[in-house]
């Protein structure tokens, strides 16, 4: 699904997307899209930020509540850390700055769908360690009984950080696992991604510290 305000750019990516094999579906704000997702099921939503109604931030925030955790890449024309980080925070997948390479954003949803659907079609058992448990095949984690709602990316930075307790891995290191693609991407979003996964365990316990950072080095799963 493609959610923009911009008819033309709308008919580009469309043509983009329809080029590299896929099916597109479009909607002109949040509120449309919404609508529509509803009633049809999408695999990934590229959505504008700066939009009419319903802006592609509050759109994702509206996804996560409702329970709908489809990998969602957010555009935006304002070159600002502020709002890659925001757009993440509130459960975004990957971003993206206008002016963009059509090439590139297909690639970036390929890479999406394609990690998506990797972990889709994993038939793997139960994973326990300590008080996580993993269920691979339902995209699913607990923390002590208690579901823990993760997107794609969070959820395959919690199994790379918890496969290796004691273990230090570099943003650099977990960047590759969780993206899974070739573009460029500063490193240090890592942290954002791993305060949003911090942030959610510890709505079910106080005092969750299974993350640890180690300064100068990265962060460790401590069991």
């Amino acid at each position: 699904m493609l959610v923009d305000d911009d008819a033309s750019l709308l008919d580009i990516v469309s043509m983009a997307m329809e080029d590299a094999g896929y099916r597109v579906v479009t909607a002109s704000d949040g509120v449309e899209a919404l609508a529509c997702m509803a009633q049809t099921d999408v695999d990934l939503v590229v959505s504008d930020v700066n939009m009419p109604q319903l802006d592609g931030f509050s759109l994702v925030r509206r996804m996560r509540v409702l329970g709908n955790h489809v990998p969602v890449l957010l555009l935006t024309s304002r070159d600002s850390e502020v709002d890659e980080a925001l757009g993440l925070d509130l459960g975004a997948d990957d971003f993206m700055t206008k002016p963009f390479s059509t090439r590139v954003l297909v690639a970036r949803v390929s890479a999406l769908l394609r990690r998506n659907q990797m972990l889709e079609n994993e038939a793997r058992p139960e994973i326990v360690v300590g008080a996580l448990c993993i269920q691979p095949d339902q995209l699913a984690v607990r923390w002590s009984g208690h579901p823990i709602a993760l997107t794609v990316t969070e959820f395959r930075l919690v199994g790379v950080l918890s496969s290796q307790p004691g273990v230090v891995l570099s943003r650099s290191q977990l960047m590759d696992v969780i993206r899974g693609d070739d573009s460029v991407v500063e490193a240090r979003i890592i942290d954002t991604y791993v305060r949003r996964v911090r942030r959610k365990f510890e709505a079910v316990d106080g005092d969750f510290e299974a993350i640890q950072t180690v300064i100068g080095a990265g962060y460790r799963w401590v069991a």
